[in-house]
């Protein structure tokens, strides 16, 4: 609407609600000078000048008013910062468009709109808008954004999501978020160029790679034109009557392409920001992250602020900007490059990189032969040698965000050497006189001081180990020896239990009347030094639902691991229809609902995520008022995640391994998520999910599909029959509700495809009635093992198996494991049952 001569109250009210105005006879209107900000009509959103680090230098941007501590959503000038925000405005200009200027630099950044603007307006949805005579949008920020992707924004092959260039710079960064050139998928891009991460193609309802779409929560996904130059998607986040209580604001959310990356999804919650979902789960994923020669670690070490690392003989090749969180510089020598027939090379074991480099190859030669050739090329870097084929690939490159390979699928027996310096001394002109002198001097010295060096020596061990044994006592941790322990639990006399990892004793303090259980590790994986280092980062993880870990002994070849005593013990101990301990409807809800917490705050809330993977029932213990606590965690880490012989040792419980730890795919969090659904199944019908060939099991033989519990309580489940898989002893007393939607969050936990299953943070959302529960898919793996097909041609020998011996249950599980053996037995048990 074209403006006109205002009374003088309208003119006031504007003055008052700076939300929208227009251009008037012509004249510049100054929307902010200097340290003024505007509001959005409901306070979300606040637009002004922002200074984001110490570096002096300020921007205009958008950013939650509600925060409190600042979120920027979008940033204007963040190619040209002005030192001086006193003089600095932001104006609508005559001309119709919208200007930064500074006295100084003169303008720093204007809109790029076609059509003059003869107004604007700041909406509640963080979209700052101008207007054209006819009211209708001539430019948006939503149209022109930075690295934050918030709801209504739509997207389409001319938007990109660029990351900032650190946390504290807005500059853009090396990572950008866009429509694929097909139109049909979004992908993760670095430098604009190489794509590292894609939503996967569009269904119709979702993108194949990103699973949790078909998850019921508060947004909506709307793609426009798919597949056509014309696409245009965007997500809409849903209201709910709780979303802000008495104002009635909708939740706020966003996704923003970090400065490291990663795709993140943040959902506010109290006023504190929550990270919901990211991609790529591994960081070290992100193309190029740790640049050149740079280390990047998916797990965590003691004290590494990142994943990023230089590699023993290397430096950051920029320290101020590895300090500021931006590591794509890389690494280099510590000493400098040359070439030099003395280098040494480093083994940093069995890596990968990212990109091409260029490579020689030498077949066919020892590992000193290639060594030998590497240095001999001054271009050569480093090499890979195989030991079983003798194959040879020398680097002449520096490689990229070199990473483990278990992050890659396959194995191999390539071991990666990178070349590196011995330390030159600085040349001097030393007379030979003087030397004579310092010699002789030397000699005379030496005698005397040999005595004294060692007594230094003597005390700064001592010092050092009482540093050490005063540094874990910081982080509230006690330092044990092995007489003290072997004392406190009266010669590991009283036994608690035995799992995959050792034997757990109970144990007294010699100095309190506090009871703990002493967990005896077997065959640890790791010296003294990383296993101090890995119980460290155990011990600093915190959380109501995670049993605290007190101290530890790591004496000669002794690894124990001191725990605070549970009392109610393991919920093993409640899980068998003979037991005379019931739990209430109520205690199992909370203890599933504080497992699953426990759990998520292992995978999501830690510094660096944490897999158990070992989830059972032995491994969740009860306190005095019977709240879950889950031990063991970190665990399959310290003792050099042995796998094999963990799943060995464990008796009778190969039923909670998720599918791809048998077939050997990579282990991920969602392999956790397999074993809590399985476990939460064994809660919900107050039983163990395997029934063996017991004195107690006649009432199986009468039902012998319930021999192996989670397919037939999975199809009562799917089938609405909750009530028949609840257990019986409870009398009908229970949540109908709750009950409901906890059997099944069970079965989305054992889906078969890792994909579909929920996060673990997802989990506790859909236990507390936050997110949706629709009906799941019936797991085609387990229902296998009750269809008419498994029977066919075996009768009722699976009656007479015990899992517990070790045999069959396990050979079953890999059957229907390994699509090998699912084309060999054509959906059946194998022959040997």
């Amino acid at each position: 609407m074209p403006c006109t001569h205002l009374p003088l109250l309208l003119l006031v009210l504007v003055f008052l609600f700076p939300l929208s105005a227009c251009a008037k006879n012509n004249k510049a209107i100054t929307i902010i000078k200097g340290n003024q900000t505007i509001l959005s009509l409901q306070s979300i959103f606040r637009l002004g000048f922002f200074i984001p680090s110490t570096n002096g230098n300020w921007y205009l941007g958008i950013w939650y008013a509600s925060s409190p501590k600042p979120v920027y959503v979008w940033v204007a000038n963040r190619n040209r910062p002005v030192s001086d925000p006193d003089s600095s405005t932001l104006e609508l200009t005559s001309t119709g468009y919208l200007i930064l200027s500074n006295s100084r630099d003169g303008v720093v950044w204007r809109t790029d709109n076609k059509d003059p603007a003869t107004g604007y307006r700041f909406s509640d949805s963080g979209n700052l808008i101008l207007t054209g005579k006819n009211g209708s949008p001539v430019w948006q920020s939503f149209q022109n954004p930075t690295d934050t992707w918030l709801p209504g924004m739509n997207v389409t092959s001319r938007t990109a999501f660029t990351s900032w260039r650190t946390p504290s710079d807005p500059s853009p960064g090396l990572y950008s978020l866009r429509l694929s050139p097909s139109f049909n998928e979004f992908q993760l891009l670095h430098n604009e160029t190489t794509p590292y991460w894609s939503t996967g193609n569009w269904t119709g309802e979702s993108f194949l790679g990103v699973p949790e779409m078909t998850v019921p929560y508060i947004y909506s996904f709307h793609f426009d034109y798919p597949y056509t130059p014309a696409a245009s998607f965007r997500y809409i986040v849903t209201p709910t009557s709780d979303s802000a209580p008495g104002v009635g604001q909708p939740r706020l959310s966003r996704f923003v392409v970090d400065s490291n990356g990663q795709l993140k999804q943040w959902t506010s919650e109290m006023q504190n920001w929550i990270t919901f979902w990211s991609q790529p789960e591994d960081q070290c994923r992100v193309h190029a992250l740790c640049g050149q020669l740079g280390f990047c670690s998916s797990t965590s070490k003691l004290l590494t602020p990142s994943a990023c690392m230089c590699i023993r003989g290397f430096l950051p090749k920029n320290a101020a900007a590895w300090e500021s969180m931006d590591y794509s510089d890389g690494c280099s020598r510590e000493y400098g490059d040359s070439c030099d027939g003395r280098d040494t090379f480093e083994a940093v074991g069995d890596l990968r990189y990212d990109g091409v480099v260029q490579m020689s190859r030498l077949p066919q030669v020892s590992k000193s032969s290639c060594e030998k050739s590497c240095l001999g090329n001054c271009s050569c870097v480093g090499f890979y040698h195989n030991y079983k084929s003798n194959l040879c690939k020398m680097l002449l490159e520096p490689p990229m965000n070199i990473k483990n390979s278990s992050s890659w699928t396959g194995t191999t027996d390539d071991v990666l050497y990178i070349r590196d310096q011995i330390k030159k001394s600085s040349k001097r002109s030393v007379s030979t006189s003087i030397i004579i002198l310092c010699c002789v001097v030397g000699s005379i010295s030496v005698l005397g001081s040999t005595l004294f060096v060692l007594l230094i020596l003597l005390r700064k061990s001592e010092k050092t180990k009482k540093e050490e044994e005063d540094g874990f006592a910081v982080l509230n941790l006690k330092v044990f020896s092995f007489k003290e322990l072997h004392k406190a639990t009266n010669g590991f006399s009283e036994k608690l239990g035995h799992g995959g990892f050792g034997a757990v004793f109970k144990g007294t303090l010699h100095d309190s009347s506090t009871f703990v259980a002493v967990k005896r590790l077997e065959r640890p994986g790791s010296g003294e030094g990383e296993f101090r280092a890995e119980v460290c980062t155990i011990g600093n993880i915190q959380h109501v639902n995670l049993v605290r870990l007190r101290g530890f002994c790591s004496e000669n070849l002794h690894r124990l691991l001191v725990y605070d005593y549970m009392p109610n013990g393991s919920l093993s101990s409640y899980l068998s229809r003979t037991s005379p301990k019931l739990l209430s409807w109520e205690t199992r809800f909370r203890i599933a609902l504080g497992t699953a917490k426990g759990i998520a705050y292992l995978h999501e809330g830690c510094r660096d995520c944490i897999i158990h993977c070992d989830i059972k029932p032995e491994n969740i213990l009860l306190d005095s008022d019977y709240n879950a606590k889950v031990s063991d965690f970190g665990l399959a880490k310290l003792v050099g995640r042995d796998f094999s012989r963990v799943l060995a040792t464990m008796r009778g419980t190969w039923g909670y391994v998720a599918p791809e730890w048998i077939s050997g795919l990579p282990i991920t969090t969602k392999a956790d998520v397999y074993s809590f659904g399985m476990t939460l199944l064994e809660l919900i019908g107050g039983r163990r999910n395997v029934v063996s060939d017991t004195p107690g099991g006649e009432k199986e033989e009468k039902e012998p599909e319930k021999w192996f519990f989670p397919p037939w309580a999975a199809r009562e489940i799917i089938q609405g029959n909750v009530d028949s898989v609840v257990d019986a002893r409870l009398n009908g007393e229970y949540n109908s509700e709750e009950a409901t939607r906890m059997a099944t969050v069970a079965i989305w936990c054992i889906q078969d495809n890792e994909e579909i299953r929920p996060a673990m943070g997802t989990v506790v959302k859909m236990l507390e009635g936050v997110v949706e529960v629709t009906v799941p898919p019936p797991p085609k793996l387990i229902q296998a093992l009750v269809s008419g097909d498994s029977y066919n041609g075996v009768g009722n020998g699976l009656s007479g198996t015990s899992c517990s011996e070790g045999r069959g249950c396990s050979d079953l599980m890999t059957g229907l494991s390994s699509p090998g053996s699912r084309s060999s037995f054509g959906g059946k048990p194998p022959p040997s049952l």
